[in-house]
C-alpha cells in the first residue's frame, strides 16, 4: 500500500523559494518580537514554565498533548530534492517540538546591539528541510528583565505579511490571558488533498479560460509599458544601475533597526501628496545615498526599489505566497529628500496604474515576467557580472494597532527580517505596530558592513522631511 498521508503541491511561487535555497543565500525570512515583563516577570521563570508545558505535553500518557497546527507541522515530500517540480507539503508523523522550539540566553544585561548580533548569527543559519520549516528562539538576559523571541520560517511555507499576522494573532490583547503558543493554534486553512486530486474536464476547461484572461491582462499590460517607455516616472526592468548592493553574498547576515512614530510618517505623506510607503521609500532612498556616498560608491543614476504588493484579500490566510511585485525609483540621484520624496509617488502612481484592472493571477504572472532577469542572480557565477533588475527589495507589513501581550509581557517593538541573495544583498523590511513604524535592515554582513548607518541616516531623513 502506498503512503496514504495528505499532501498539498507548492505553487509556482513557493516552489522558487526552494529553488533558490542555497547555503549562502538562504529564503527563510524572521520576526523579532522584544517583550516587558510584568510586575515580578522573570525572563528564565518563563521559559522554565514553557520548557515544563512542552514536557508534559510529549511524554508517555500525556493527558493533553499540544497539537501543532498547520503550517507549523508541514514538512516537505522530497527535502533532499528542493527544486522537483513534484514538491508538496505534508504533515510530519515525527514532529519534535524540542527541535523547534529553543532557549538562548544573552549575557546578562545584555543590551540591543548584543541581541542584534545574536540574532544576525541565527538568521544566518540555514534550517533543515528534513523537519517542518520553522524556528523559535526565546533569548533571555536582555536589559530591563526583557525577554525576546526571534522566529524564522522558510519563505516557501508562509510569505511575510501571513507569518507576521499569525504571529500577531497568537498573542493577545489582554495581559491576564494565558495566551498559547503560535504553533498550537489553527493558523491557516491548508487543503492537504490538492496533490492527489485527479483533474476533472470542468476543471481543465476553467483553468483554460483563466490563462487565456491572464495572458489577456499581460498583453495589455506590456503594450502600455512600450508606450510609456519614455516617461520619466515610469521603471523598468533592467534599468537600474550596477552598484555594490548587486554583489555575490556569503551566508553571514547583519541585522539593524530603526523605529519611528506612524502618526510623523503620516503626516509627511500626508503633506506631500503621497502614501505612507511613499515615504518609506523616501527614508531608504536617502539612507542609502548616504551610506553608498561614505563608501565613495553611489552610481550616477537613480537606484530603484523592488516593491512587493500583497495580493492576498483580507480575509485570506492560506499558506504559500500571493504576491505581486512593482519597481520603483528611489531617486538617490537627488540629495533634497523632499524633492526625492515626489520623484517617488510619481513613480509608484505610475507602477501601481499598470497593475490596475488586472486580475490577481494576472499580477503574480506579470510580475514574475518583470522580474525574471532577477532569476540569473542564481546561476554560479553570474552575480554581479549584469545590470541587476532592481537594487533593493522594500517590503512595508502592516500590523497591529494596538499593544499585545504574551502571558503578561508586553510586546514593545516588533521587527521583520528578510532575505538578502546573490546579487541582491540588502532588504529593507518595515513592520507597523502600535503607533510605530519599525525597520528592518537585513542585508550580507560580508558586502555591505556597518549596516547600522542606515537607521541613523534614516532618521536624518525624516527630520529634513519634517522641517
Amino acid at each position: 500500500m502506498g503512503d496514504a498521508r495528505p499532501r498539498k503541491k507548492l505553487n509556482a511561487l513557493d516552489r522558487s523559494f526552494l529553488a533558490a535555497e542555497r547555503r549562502d543565500a538562504m529564503m527563510h525570512v524572521g520576526a523579532l518580537f522584544e517583550l516587558s515583563p510584568p510586575p515580578g516577570g522573570n525572563p528564565a521563570a518563563l521559559s522554565a514554565t514553557l520548557r515544563d508545558e512542552l514536557a508534559r505535553s510529549i511524554s508517555p500518557g500525556a493527558s493533553e498533548p499540544w497539537s501543532v497546527r498547520s503550517p507549523w507541522n508541514l514538512r516537505l515530500t522530497q527535502p533532499d530534492l528542493l527544486a522537483s517540480p513534484l514538491q508538496a507539503w505534508e504533515p510530519d508523523r515525527h514532529f519534535d517540538i524540542e527541535y523547534h522550539v529553543r532557549r538562548s540566553a544573552l549575557a546578562s544585561p545584555g543590551d540591543e546591539r548584543e541581541l542584534g548580533i545574536l540574532v544576525s548569527r541565527l538568521h544566518s543559519q540555514q534550517l533543515d528541510f528534513h523537519r517542518p520549516p520553522w524556528e523559535a528562539h526565546f533569548i533571555e538576559g536582555l536589559e530591563g528583565n526583557r525577554l525576546a523571541i526571534y522566529v524564522k520560517v522558510h519563505h516557501s511555507l508562509l510569505d511575510g505579511e501571513t507569518g507576521m499576522r499569525i504571529l500577531a494573532r497568537s498573542l493577545s490583547r489582554d495581559p491576564s490571558e494565558t495566551t498559547p503558543l503560535f504553533f498550537t493554534k489553527e493558523s491557516i486553512q491548508v487543503d492537504l488533498d490538492d496533490a492527489d486530486r485527479a483533474p476533472t474536464l470542468a476543471m481543465l476547461l476553467d483553468l483554460a479560460r483563466d490563462q487565456v484572461s491572464v495572458a489577456k491582462d499581460i498583453g495589455r499590460a506590456l503594450v502600455n509599458v512600450v508606450r510609456d517607455r519614455n516617461a520619466t516616472d515610469r521603471v523598468l526592468a533592467l534599468t537600474a544601475p550596477s552598484s555594490v548592493l548587486n554583489q555575490k553574498i556569503t551566508r553571514s547576515r547583519r541585522f539593524a533597526t530603526y523605529r519611528i512614530e506612524l502618526d510623523r510618517v503620516k503626516k509627511v505623506a500626508h503633506q506631500a501628496g503621497g502614501t505612507l510607503n511613499d515615504v518609506v521609500l523616501a527614508l531608504s532612498g536617502y539612507a542609502l545615498r548616504r551610506f553608498l556616498m561614505e563608501k565613495d560608491a553611489l552610481p550616477d543614476k537613480s537606484l530603484v526599489a523592488m516593491v512587493p504588493v500583497s495580493v492576498r484579500p483580507q480575509d485570506d490566510d492560506g499558506g504559500g505566497n500571493a504576491i505581486g511585485a512593482i519597481l520603483a525609483s528611489l531617486a538617490t540621484d537627488d540629495d533634497d529628500p523632499r524633492i526625492a520624496l515626489q520623484t517617488i509617488i510619481a513613480s509608484t502612481r505610475r507602477a501601481k496604474a499598470q497593475l490596475s484592472g488586472m486580475s490577481r493571477n494576472a499580477i503574480i504572472q506579470y510580475s514574475a515576467l518583470v522580474l525574471a532577469p532577477m532569476l540569473l542572480s542564481f546561476l554560479p557565477g553570474v552575480a554581479g557580472r549584469f545590470r541587476p533588475a532592481f537594487n533593493v527589495v522594500i517590503s512595508n507589513l502592516p500590523g497591529p494597532e494596538e499593544h499585545l501581550y504574551f502571558r503578561g509581557w508586553r510586546l514593545d517593538e516588533m521587527y521583520p527580517l528578510s532575505i538578502p541573495f546573490h546579487g541582491y544583498g540588502l532588504n529593507i523590511t518595515v513592520q507597523s505596530y502600535a503607533r510605530w513604524l519599525n525597520f528592518g535592515f537585513t542585508g550580507c554582513r560580508d558586502t555591505l558592513p556597518h549596516l547600522q548607518r542606515l537607521a541613523v541616516y534614516a532618521g536624518e531623513a525624516m527630520t529634513i522631511l519634517e522641517g
